[in-house]
């Protein structure tokens, strides 16, 4: 399964000046919400995902995922696996799992994402979820950027990694892009404008 060209099929490798949630700009940009859309895509790249998470024999009881990127992404892995599946969310900018989800003490759980560059928000819900008694079991997403190291990639993890190393990554594929602080970006320098993405309806 190519992945980059799952992507590129649907659109969702975008290429232009992005102002990334971190702050720091880039000529790429995966929209995973582009490859999501078509739910036959979407349970393909969840089946593929969830072969891997079987292989490694991990023990599974539900997918939590942080929203809203990673709710579709989580659902169809969790649908794969044939477990239950919960989000969490912001709110007042703090990250808590609500809606009436609970969490049994020691109840094994893998956080999923859509997309992974440093792991923030996946490490986010997975602390939120370990405060109601969760034992984390993993991370997933089904792209990863290059940042942590994943199953099955002879790619080291870099130092802005925030995911734990004492636990495994699961992803299909790494997508690596320049990535530049906003004063060193060349993009910036050329006279273009970085736009965050979603402001143009991309």
């Amino acid at each position: 399964m190519n992945i980059e060209e799952i992507y590129k099929e649907a659109n969702a490798l975008l290429e232009g000046h992005f102002l990334l949630s971190s702050g720091k700009h880039s000529k790429f940009y995966l929209q995973s919400a582009k490859v999501l859309e078509n739910p036959k895509t979407a349970e393909k790249l969840a089946m593929a995902l969830a072969g891997q998470i079987k292989k490694s024999g991990i023990t599974i009881d539900t997918v939590c995922s942080p929203a809203l990127g990673g709710v579709l992404a989580g659902y169809e892995l969790a649908r794969s696996l044939g477990v239950r599946f919960i989000f969490a969310e912001r709110v007042d900018k703090k990250m808590t799992i609500r809606r009436g989800f609970e969490i049994k003490k020691g109840e094994n759980i893998l956080i999923c994402e859509d997309i992974i560059t440093t792991g923030g928000s996946a490490l986010e819900a997975a602390v939120v979820a370990q405060s109601m008694g969760a034992n984390i079991v993993g991370f997933s997403a089904l792209a990863n950027r290059g940042f942590c190291k994943r199953v099955g990639s002879d790619k080291e993890s870099k130092p802005t990694c925030k995911l734990p190393k004492n636990l495994p990554f699961f992803a299909l594929a790494d997508f690596e892009f320049d990535i530049y602080e906003s004063d060193e970006c060349p993009l910036c320098k050329d006279g273009s404008t970085a736009y965050k993405p979603g402001s143009r309806g991309n």
